[in-house]
């Protein structure tokens, strides 16, 4: 919670101006029309323009005038006082803002997915996207949730507010805005029932592997008994890997968790049939580890499992078949997917009985649910649910 600085300078009329421990801004706390006190940024280190600023928010709360005159007065007095403007960025200055502060510290796929959804509101406000952000409501995000809803899937739209939420907190943090529209937007629910990725049966398994190259099918294995992503497992070197201790060390690129996963019995014997590389730095599976320099994501190696998967009558050949009209449309879903492997490693050791706990350490489970009721998982523990997976290892 912020320690504010008692005030220092209060006006007959209530309005009154301080500061925030972690802002250089002053802060006006002034009386609406209705009685309620508000609080906002005057966006300006000057005291004596602070003040006024406070004054004139109070004056125009209980007059009810429009934001425009309240912007022109700020604007004047800024223009007198300092000899510059004080001006409040537009929904679309701020965003590009943020995406830039964001791309050091996240995945470049996390990155273009910030961006794809910032992209799609901007695009659906039109005009009012180049207006002050103060001015985005909380309808407008709701509105722009139902909208999406209705031609994406409930998993796409959640993400995708989620991210408008982050967006605006940034901005409610900087003092830039008072209130953050996007964070009582509730989610969507998915009422369809056969969305959900589901796990892997062993006979399915076991028909996926049969309709695998060496590669894929080294995938599948990996996937399976380490229950990585599929943009991990691609890029994997042979300096991953250390058979004398039976370790993969890797860091997840979706979360930066560094991950040391014991190689159960089965992936052993398949990585000592694997053709070595001739360095340590060279890829386990070397056309994937192309395919993901050259695309930068996994969506093209997900593209090709899905085929594997047709081949394999686990689903029809991926067509991108939409459900309706339009570039926005929803996509058929389908239960399985490479992903489908991660669950089915938890679903399966957690079948033979293993805690949760160790389930959720092999995997590199982030839920700050489970961090909080589970201590730090022993090596002899991860081994035991390493070795409860089957041996599909022909």
């Amino acid at each position: 919670m912020n320690v504010l600085t008692i005030v220092l300078t209060t006006f007959p009329s209530m309005a009154s101006t301080h500061k925030r421990t972690r802002s250089k801004f002053w802060y006006a706390a002034f009386t609406d029309a209705n009685g309620r006190r508000l609080k906002k940024s005057t966006k300006t280190t000057d005291k004596k323009m602070a003040d006024k600023i406070a004054h004139e928010f109070e004056s125009v709360a209980n007059k009810r005038r429009t934001l425009t005159q309240l912007r022109r007065v700020i604007g004047e007095m800024s223009r007198e006082l300092l000899g510059d403007d004080l001006r409040e960025p537009t929904l679309r200055e701020h965003i590009e803002e943020w995406l830039n502060a964001k791309a050091p510290s996240i995945a470049p796929a996390t990155a273009v997915f910030y961006r794809n959804a910032t992209s799609k509101f901007l695009a659906w406000l039109g005009g009012r996207a180049d207006q002050e952000i103060s001015l985005i409501t909380r309808a407008n995000i709701v509105t722009f949730r139902n909208e999406r809803a209705a031609v994406a899937a409930p998993k796409t739209v959640n993400h995708e507010i989620k991210v408008l939420r982050m967006v605006f907190r940034s901005a409610r943090k900087d003092g830039i805005i008072s209130d953050n529209p996007a964070e009582f937007a509730e989610t969507v629910r998915d009422r369809g029932g056969n969305s959900a990725r589901r796990p892997f049966t062993i006979p399915e398994l076991r028909a996926v592997l049969d309709a695998c190259d060496d590669e894929w099918k080294s995938l599948v294995l990996f996937g399976l008994y380490t229950g990585q992503r599929l943009g991990d497992l691609a890029t994997l070197s042979w300096a991953n890997l250390d058979l004398q201790r039976q370790d993969i060390r890797l860091t997840t690129a979706k979360t930066g968790k560094r991950m040391s996963i014991p190689i159960s019995e089965p992936l052993q014997r398949h990585i000592l049939n694997l053709p070595a590389g001739d360095a340590l730095d060279a890829p386990i599976h070397p056309r994937a580890f192309q395919t993901m320099q050259r695309c930068g994501k996994s969506g093209g190696l997900s593209n090709q499992f899905a085929n594997i998967l047709a081949a394999a009558g686990l689903r029809e050949k991926k067509t991108h078949r939409k459900l309706g009209e339009g570039r926005g449309a929803k996509r058929e879903v389908i239960g399985l997917s490479f992903h489908s492997l991660r669950h089915t490693a938890v679903s399966m050791m957690k079948d033979a009985g293993i805690p949760a706990a160790a389930v959720m350490e092999i995997i590199g489970h982030d839920s700050e649910q489970m961090s909080q009721h589970y201590t730090h998982t022993g090596r002899e523990a991860l081994e035991r649910a390493a070795a409860s997976l089957p041996d599909l290892v022909g």
